[in-house]
């Protein structure tokens, strides 16, 4: 019986398809192609479950009820294959291990060096606690990244299925439709709903559809309502009042993503001030006072003390920020193409660009520790000294000070104090940011200039795309009317495709669809854009219905796509104010204020280490009997051997800009576009780049200006 209930289906539903006269679409396929997707996934989220798999499991936690829930819904938007209490159980084992690692290192430097290092084990508990915030959080990351990228897809997937349920109302050819031009991982989230509907767990597409979509009710409320508006249209008695629903779905989607980015553009405004405030400007004024507060210390606030505070603790503290303005940004509205698509992603992932990067940057490094390289027993071998003063090079201005000034004191030698080593130290943050920018230059500069030239180009064909609809509308076969709108569009990017397809049918013989889609003589073999592709597509659909509905399609879908790049140009300019303050604060005014406060560090350290070698030479005399006061009491409280160098000084700065500008360069692509892997990479070069210029520059002027005006003011009180 149920044979013959089966044949009687498909008997009926192939002569129903030759009637209709569509392309049969396999949707079966779409299930088993969730595998094939799920299997490709980007590695950091199959190698973040074999950690929860493997370490996630030595014990089991139970949680309660409400954050089991929320985990599980993270879990299930970032298409993770575990349970909930996994990560957390990662999270608890990873801050264990970090916390008693270092505990053991506390340990280990006590016997040996029989001191006991309160700065290491407080280091090991600022660690541990990221550590624990950093896997805590990573169901909560990844499912928001996952949202941030599936969501930028969702007006391309209304749009998709809207002008396919125009000509063909059937929902499941339509989100089959959708699928298959959509990228992942909305596009993968598509086909997970035929899969489950070929599992078992739901009876239709409609009743899975609805259950993917609960998912989104909290985020993307207009999506949800936007697919259950096309759903309705299946029920409407009328054609007119079907197309209506449907025109009403987008129409929806559209407004409710403007309406939430301008929500967000209001409130992320006084967060990412805070930032700002918090993250840049008070850490670096307060690095300023830094040399003098080493020395009133006594030498207790060291140099290891500096790196840790700006290259650990307060990039963790930045990052922490960064994170919770990025789980605010809603979705919908960002870049939608999937990178590992676009045919010069190999470039993206090939090594050779760090290759060419380290010939440049490695030099640079070298030349900012010449002042340690100086200092080795080689030096003495070829001819030279350890250090020189600056009389011997000429620049007696300057006075009798060493160029790189290493002093020695009863716990060992420290230093280098000098002024020459201050500069020579720029050498070093410069290298570091040469090699990022070069190799992410070199990695994103051919992908970059074809996303753009793909845009440009689609910008045109939208209009051409007018045309062609009007043409087919105007009764010419879609066949000839290629031909007319070649010529109509001369002049322009887009005249070329129209006349491949044309000559292909004229001079090959080929049919429509084969003129366009050939693999190796069709039109988009040169014309290599998603949008084009769904277009051509819909065309091939809709002309089978006929010429008038072939026309009308093309007509929505140009207008459809206009209107979106209406609201994109509208979110722009919305997020404008906030993307160009925060751009300015990274590479403007962060790298001018840490510039100067190297120029000042360096211009006290000068000031001090002279007044030094005046007392040693004794013209303190000569200046205490001008009024001055006892230089050598003033010195024994400022003693320059207990000082933080500048050129470490300088060297934490640096590294601190090159890590504000790593985060906040993703911060700030993530708001403006979403999910940008390439657009990331790419500005984080640039920025790096600008960053720097200005940073070296101010540090170099204000390093020798300041300097300058302290050997004059010195100069003064000497004479």
């Amino acid at each position: 019986m149920v044979k013959e209930v089966k044949d009687i289906l498909e008997k009926y539903s192939g002569k129903l398809e030759r009637e209709i006269g569509s392309e049969k679409t396999d949707v079966g396929s779409f299930g088993r192609d969730y595998l094939k997707f799920k299997e490709s996934l980007v590695p950091e989220l199959s190698k973040y479950e074999q950690w929860c798999h493997s370490i996630g499991n030595i014990i089991t936690l139970k949680l309660a009820p409400k954050d089991e829930e929320k985990v599980r819904k993270q879990l299930e938007i970032a298409h993770l294959n575990v349970t909930p209490s996994q990560p957390v159980t990662l999270a608890i084992m990873s801050m264990l291990f970090v916390f008693f690692a270092g505990l053991l290192l506390f340990i280990l430097y006590y016997l040996l060096a029989d001191n006991l290092s309160f700065l290491l084990l407080f280091l090991t508990l600022i660690i541990s606690m990221f550590v624990f915030y950093y896997f805590y959080t990573m169901p909560a990351r990844l499912a928001n990244k996952w949202r941030l990228k599936a969501s930028s897809q969702m007006v391309p997937c209304i749009l998709y299925t809207v002008a396919y349920m125009k000509h063909t109302s059937n929902l499941e050819k339509a989100v089959a439709f959708a699928s298959s031009h959509l990228q992942q991982p909305l596009a993968l989230d598509l086909k997970k709903v035929f899969w489950d509907v070929e599992t078992g767990k739901y009876s239709s597409i409609k009743e899975s559809l609805d259950a993917y979509l609960e998912k989104w009710k909290d985020t993307n409320i207009e999506f949800v309502e936007s697919f259950h508006l096309i759903e309705s249209s299946l029920y409407e008695p009328s054609e007119e009042r079907r197309i209506q629903v449907l025109e009403r779905a987008l129409q929806v989607i559209l407004d409710g993503v403007y309406e939430k980015m301008l929500k967000f553009t209001r409130e992320v405004r006084s967060p990412l001030t805070n930032l700002y405030m918090l993250g840049i400007v008070l850490p670096t004024l307060g690095i300023a006072l830094l040399p003098l507060a080493s020395t009133l210390l006594g030498g207790s606030l060291q140099t290891i003390h500096v790196f840790v505070i700006f290259n650990v603790l307060i990039p963790f503290f930045v990052f922490y920020m960064t994170s919770e303005v990025l789980f605010k940004r809603p979705g919908g509205h960002g870049e939608s193409e999937l990178l590992e698509n676009n045919p010069d992603y190999p470039k993206f992932i090939s090594k050779k660009p760090y290759y060419k990067a380290a010939l440049i940057s490695v030099p640079l490094i070298l030349i900012g520790l010449i002042p340690f390289i100086f200092q080795l027993g080689l030096i003495e071998s070829i001819g030279l000294k350890h250090d020189y003063t600056f009389s011997e090079l000429g620049l007696g201005f300057f006075g009798e000070n060493k160029i790189f000034d290493f002093k020695t004191t009863e716990g060992g030698t420290t230093g280098p104090f000098g002024l020459m080593s201050t500069l020579l130290s720029l050498f070093i943050p410069l290298g570091i940011a040469m090699f990022f920018s070069v190799a992410y230059s070199e990695r994103t500069k051919d992908l970059i200039k074809a996303r753009e030239d793909t845009r440009n180009l689609e910008d045109e064909f939208i209009s051409s795309l007018f045309q062609l609809g009007n043409r087919i509308g105007d009764g010419a076969p879609a066949e000839i009317a290629f031909s007319h709108v070649a010529e109509s569009t001369r002049g322009t990017k887009t005249e070329n495709f129209f006349r491949i397809v044309n000559s292909n049918i004229q001079q090959l013989g080929m049919s429509l669809e084969q003129a366009i889609f050939n693999p190796r003589r069709g039109a988009l073999v040169y014309y290599p854009s998603e949008l084009i592709a769904t277009s051509m597509k819909i065309l091939i659909e809709s002309v089978k219905k006929g010429l008038k509905i072939a026309a009308t399609s093309l007509i929505s879908i140009s207008e459809y796509v206009k209107n979106i790049h209406k609201i994109n140009e509208r979110l722009r300019d919305l997020l404008a104010e906030v993307v160009s303050d925060m751009k300015s604060n990274m590479s403007f005014l962060a790298p001018l204020l840490a510039g100067i406060v190297v120029g000042l560090g360096s211009m006290i350290t000068y000031i001090l280490n002279q007044l030094s070698m005046l007392v040693e030479v004794g013209a303190a005399g000569e200046v205490a009997a001008g009024g001055i006061g006892n230089i050598q009491e003033i010195l024994s409280i400022f003693e320059v051997s207990h000082m933080i160098p500048a050129y470490f000084l300088q060297l934490s700065i640096g590294i601190y800009i090159i890590e504000i500008t790593f985060i906040l360069s993703k911060t700030l692509v993530t708001v403006d576009a979403g999910e940008d892997e390439l657009r990331t990479v790419h500005e984080t070069g640039i920025n790096l780049k600008r960053g720097i210029y200005l940073y070296i520059i101010v540090a170099l002027i204000s390093t020798i200006s300041l300097s300058f005006l302290g050997a004059i003011a010195l100069g003064g009180m000497a004479g």
